[in-house]
C-alpha cells in the first residue's frame, strides 16, 4: 500500500521548503511521489521540486477538492497507476480546505491502495496576530484537522509571537505535538506517525470557480511569454511564464520582487548566473541561486486586494535582457 501524508498550511507558512527537507531524507530503497496544488495557474512548486528525486504531479488553479474532487482524483489515480509509490506527500494550496481531501483519501475505493499516516499543518505563529488569517475558515480547519503542528520560521519569531503560540496551544484541547523548526527542517521519521486526529470538520465553503486543467500553464506555439489570473476567498493571483530563451537582469529582478506591493511572490527564473528562486511572504524574502537554469521562467504573485497587474507586468518585461 502507498502510505500518504497530507501537508497543509496557510499561504507562506513554508510547505514547499518543508517538502524539500523531507524529500532529501527519502530512503534509497523507497519511491516517493508528491501531489501538489497551487492557488495560481502557473505552477511554481513543480519547478522547485523537479530535482527532488520524487515523482511529481501538479494541480494548479484553485483547490484540489473543487468540482467534486475531480482534479484531485485524476491526479491521484495517475500517480498510483503510473508509479505505485511507497509514500505520497500531498501539498494542498494554502487557501485549500482539508475536509474533502481527507474524506476522499479515506473513501472505500482507495482503501485497498492507500494508508493515511499523520497529517501535518505548517504554522507561522506570526499569523496568529493577523486577524484576516485567523478568521479564515481554511486556516482554522487546517490546524484543527492536523495530527502534528509544525510551528515554522522560529528564527523570525518575536517574543510576542512565542506568547501567541503558547496561548494558542493552551486553548487547543487535543494535546497534539507541536514541533518548533526553522526553514521547515523536520525529521522524516515524523511521516511514519499514525493518523490519530479524526475531528469532524464542517463542509468547506467555496468562494471561487475552478475551470483550470490538470497541468500548469504552458506557452502557446511561438509565444515568448504568457500570463494567467485567478481569484477566490478574497485573494487575487497573477502569474507569468516565459520561454527558455528569456533571461532577466538579476539585480533588477530581485528589486522587482522585493518592492512589489503584494503579499506573496514566488518564482523560479533564468538569470545570467543560471537560476534564481525567489520566495517572498510579506517582508520575509528568501533567495536561492543555482548554476543550472530551469527549462523556463515562472513567477506568481498573490495579494489580498486586486493589484495593478499591468503595471507590474510592464516593469517585469523591461527586465528582460
Amino acid at each position: 500500500m502507498t502510505r500518504v501524508n497530507l501537508v497543509t498550511g496557510f499561504l507562506g507558512s513554508g510547505k514547499t521548503t518543508t517538502l524539500l527537507h523531507l524529500l532529501s531524507q527519502k530512503p534509497d530503497s523507497e519511491k516517493w511521489a508528491v501531489l501538489v496544488n497551487e492557488f495560481g495557474e502557473v505552477g511554481i512548486d513543480g519547478a522547485l521540486l523537479a530535482e527532488s528525486g520524487a515523482v511529481l504531479k501538479e494541480i494548479p488553479g484553485g483547490c484540489m477538492c473543487c468540482v467534486n474532487g475531480l482534479p484531485m482524483q485524476v491526479g491521484l489515480n495517475m500517480l498510483l497507476k503510473q508509479t505505485a509509490p511507497d509514500r505520497l506527500l500531498i501539498e494542498p494550496t494554502g487557501l485549500g480546505h482539508p475536509k474533502q481531501i481527507l474524506d476522499m483519501l479515506g473513501a472505500d475505493v482507495y482503501r485497498p491502495w492507500l494508508a493515511l499516516d499523520a497529517t501535518f499543518c505548517l504554522l507561522d505563529p506570526r499569523q496568529l496576530s493577523d486577524r484576516r488569517v485567523v478568521e479564515n475558515e481554511n486556516f482554522r480547519d487546517q490546524l484543527a484537522v492536523a495530527d502534528i503542528i509544525i510551528a515554522n520560521k522560529e528564527d523570525r519569531w518575536s517574543e510576542a509571537d512565542r506568547l501567541a503560540l503558547a496561548a494558542w496551544q493552551a486553548q487547543d484541547d487535543s494535546r497534539r505535538d507541536v514541533v518548533n523548526v526553522s526553514y521547515g527542517n523536520i525529521d522524516a521519521q515524523l511521516l511514519t506517525r499514525p493518523r490519530k486526529n479524526h475531528r469532524v470538520l464542517p463542509d468547506a465553503k467555496h468562494h471561487h470557480a475552478h475551470d483550470a486543467g490538470l497541468s500548469a500553464l504552458a506557452l502557446t506555439p511561438h509565444a515568448r511569454w504568457r500570463r494567467a489570473l485567478n481569484e477566490g476567498q478574497g485573494y487575487f493571483a497573477c502569474g507569468w511564464v516565459f520561454d527558455a530563451d528569456t533571461v532577466f537582469d538579476t539585480v533588477g529582478l530581485l528589486e522587482w520582487v522585493r518592492l512589489a506591493p503584494v503579499t506573496r511572490v514566488k518564482g523560479v527564473l533564468r538569470i545570467r548566473e543560471g537560476l534564481v528562486s525567489v520566495n517572498r511572504q510579506g517582508d520575509d524574502f528568501h533567495i536561492e541561486t543555482r548554476p543550472a537554469p530551469p527549462p523556463d521562467s515562472r513567477v506568481e504573485m498573490i495579494n489580498e486586494s486586486l493589484a495593478n497587474w499591468n503595471e507590474l507586468q510592464a516593469s517585469l518585461l523591461k527586465l528582460r535582457l
